[in-house]
């Protein structure tokens, strides 16, 4: 090789190593009930690794445990939102700054506050009060002001509610009540209940609801019935029911964005369901890394599922990270004690030298 050539490959090889590839970031927020904390992940998708960024203290009663439960991101990323279920008398939510990770403020609502989001229509923020409390009382959906952060309203709806979940039209809100067994529909901007529905015989205690995001469907986890049940929201009717399979115990669940996909967390036998909804099959039932699985977020380009297992005792809690494409768990993280609610921050590109 003369060395003129040589010049020209040497040079070439340089560029090559110099031009920059792009990468994925995605981050999100999980609460660990036992240890009242919350910890911001990032999942690298190139390097397919996850890790903990930050671990934010949320507790502020020192000697005990105030039980951090569920998360939300309000819809322009900007705060973060945990529930604390403990108080005195009632249990609050916590609202952060998603730049800083400080608190900005709490509301104080009702017993044992779980499940929230944000009402894009209204802006507020529904929290459904699960209320392991004393008698089996219908519990209430917290309607609460993110700006004031005060609770401006209480809807009453059944035993134990959870799952508090937005159709597209962030309007119509979806929640379920595990010890009545059933479906509540609230018009967020009459704050009523403008329609009920029993999902299931005897007690198949559901515990939560995720409306389909194009679709008229909303989808329900049969916890005490090992099923999942499809729901024509203009029907009023079941339409489809998912057999998770026997001790499974479905508990959270979320449809992709883009409408393809169900992704279930089975608390019973510490696993994740993938199913296909153009063909009501499950493509894939994969392990967590821990023993109770607990929820599930996917991020906006419907390509990766984020689900939070708790661990037994004093093992640690975990992020575990699936590859929606090749239906296998690509990355898991140890985040604190009793990992619970899991919300999506952000997905962001970065650069790398690529060869």
């Amino acid at each position: 090789m003369n060395t003129l050539r040589l010049l020209f490959l040497v040079v070439g090889l340089s560029v090559l190593t110099a031009v920059p590839a792009l990468g994925q970031n995605y981050y999100a927020y999980v609460a660990s009930e036992s240890a009242d904390e919350v910890a911001l992940v990032r999942f690298n998708a190139g390097e397919e690794t996850a890790t903990v960024e930050e671990t934010i203290r949320v507790g502020y009663i020192a000697p005990e445990t105030e039980g951090a439960h569920g998360m939300t991101v309000a819809p322009d990323g900007e705060h973060w939102f945990v529930s604390i279920a403990h108080g005195k008398p009632y249990g609050r939510v916590a609202k952060y700054e998603t730049a800083t990770n400080t608190k900005v403020d709490t509301a104080h609502v009702g017993m044992f506050p779980a499940t929230m989001e944000v009402s894009s229509v209204t802006g507020l923020l529904h929290v459904a009060n699960f209320n392991l409390h004393g008698k089996p009382t219908p519990g209430t959906v917290s309607v609460v002001d993110p700006e004031t952060m005060t609770e401006m309203d209480t809807v009453k709806t059944g035993v134990m509610p959870h799952g508090s979940r937005f159709a597209p039209d962030g309007r119509t809100h979806y929640s379920v009540a595990m010890m009545d067994g059933t479906l509540y529909e609230i018009d967020a901007v009459t704050r009523t209940v403008t329609r009920t529905l029993t999902t299931g015989e005897g007690m198949p205690k559901p515990t939560w609801a995720d409306p389909h995001p194009t679709d008229p469907f909303v989808y329900v986890a049969h916890n005490g019935a090992d099923e999942v049940v499809e729901v024509h929201r203009e029907d009023w009717a079941v339409t489809r029911r998912f057999e998770t399979g026997s001790g499974t115990a479905p508990y959270n669940l979320e449809v992709s964005p883009d409408g393809s996909t169900l992704v279930v967390s089975y608390k019973g036998t510490g696993e994740t369901g993938i199913w296909n909804l153009e063909t009501g099959e499950r493509t894939a039932r994969l392990p967590n890394t821990q023993s109770v699985t607990h929820g599930v977020v996917v991020a906006p380009d419907s390509r990766y599922a984020f689900v939070s297992a708790e661990g037994v005792g004093g093992e640690p809690g975990a992020v575990d990270v699936f590859d929606l494409r090749s239906n296998e768990r690509v990355a898991s993280v140890e985040v604190g004690q009793q990992a619970g609610g899991i919300a999506f921050w952000k997905r962001e590109e970065t650069t790398t030298s690529a060869r």
